[in-house]
């Protein structure tokens, strides 16, 4: 993949060019110009076999471009990809000042795929603006992250794992019955009566049995820098018809994270997350009216695994010696994102509603 990999100067100016998500090909910033042939969309995204890999490692680890630099965020540790001419002057993660030397970027895996950026960076900042007018106590220096040169195009890891789960189970089933149980209470003249009422018990009963289950995609975030909560609220990613494969011609005029998460340690949180599933397959499989599960042995065959990257445009910023970040799906235009409250504006708002209450009152008692 590394021999595919090449600049794209503008054939009319000789600036480099850019992938422009609003037109789905690259695109000269200087003049205007427009490549006609898209990056290569045929083919389709291969898995590939978990166990083969750790075989095979060494040969499927690359460098993204052969032109690309690197540069790690001395604040937050984050490694960044870029394509020049193109600068990382400002970290997308903590909006800490760049101020390291960018150097020759290291290999990693060779990505599979990727799914390109389809919002543009304007389509981006309105997106912001709409997120920002509903947040009533923001501080009014949010407003600013609206503006261009305050969000940063970039592709995230993830990675993917697909695997053919079967799980033996120990437990009980549980079924309600009811007896009726006599109590003596107070009446509406006081006087004490006996009523009766029914209560409900459960009796249990041993359950053992096999269930069966095939996970697709089980989507792992292959960053630590973004809050696993807010990617997740960030899908869906449209798979699988939204993924491309690998062309590094859509990595121009944005930016790249390198895995912080490696392959072993996303296939560990993806085996939590089928955990969770089987668990609800073992309670359905157990019946009744009640279930408790004792042990569970899963067996994981057939596992194969993607290595992606997503796209989002993300505006961070600093407040109060702080950061903050604020993300925007560049496939969906969904927008998750943190921020802090105005004191000045929350105790205003306090006053206003304390003086409201105070006029009122005294309408009341005149």
């Amino acid at each position: 993949m590394a021999d595919d990999i090449r600049r794209f100067p503008c054939p009319q100016c000789g600036a480099d060019l850019a992938f422009a998500p609003d037109v789905a090909q690259l695109q000269c910033g200087y003049c205007g110009w427009e490549d006609t042939t898209p990056p290569a969309t045929q083919g389709k995204v291969q898995e590939r076999a978990y166990d083969r890999y750790f075989q095979t490692q060494a040969t499927q680890l690359v460098t993204l471009s052969q032109t690309a630099l690197s540069v790690n965020c001395d604040n937050c540790g984050a490694s960044i990809t870029f394509e020049p001419p193109q600068t990382a002057g400002q970290c997308p993660f903590c909006a800490a000042a760049i101020v390291a030397q960018a150097h020759s970027p290291d290999p990693v895996l060779a990505p599979e795929g990727l799914v390109p950026f389809t919002v543009g960076r304007r389509e981006a900042q309105n997106q912001i603006q709409k997120w920002l007018s509903k947040i009533w106590f923001a501080p009014n220096a949010l407003k600013k992250l609206a503006q261009p040169e305050k969000i940063q195009g970039v592709y995230l890891p993830f990675w993917t794992y697909d695997a053919q789960t079967r799980s033996r189970y120990r437990g009980e089933h549980g079924t309600y019955y009811y007896t009726t149980e006599t109590y003596t209470d107070n009446n509406s003249e006081g006087k004490s009566v006996q009523k009766t009422r029914q209560v409900r018990h459960t009796r249990w009963r041993s359950a053992q049995g096999n269930v069966s289950r095939f996970f697709d995609d089980v989507l792992i975030p292959g960053t630590t820098l973004v809050e696993r909560r807010r990617l997740d609220a960030l899908q869906p990613w449209g798979f699988p018809d939204s993924v491309k494969p690998y062309d590094s011609s859509y990595l121009a005029g944005f930016e790249a994270q390198r895995a912080q998460v490696t392959l072993e340690q996303g296939f560990e949180q993806a085996q939590g997350v089928m955990a969770e599933q089987i668990r609800e397959d073992i309670r359905r499989d157990i019946g009744g009216d009640e279930q408790r599960i004792h042990s569970v042995a899963t067996d994981y065959a057939q596992v194969t695994f993607k290595h992606l990257l997503l796209p989002v445009w993300m505006a961070s910023y600093r407040y109060q010696n702080k950061s903050y970040q604020v993300l925007v799906n560049a496939l969906t235009g969904q927008v998750q994102g943190e921020h802090p409250y105005s004191v000045w504006k929350i105790t205003l708002a306090a006053l206003a509603g304390a003086l409201v209450a105070i006029a009122v009152i005294w309408i009341f008692t005149q």
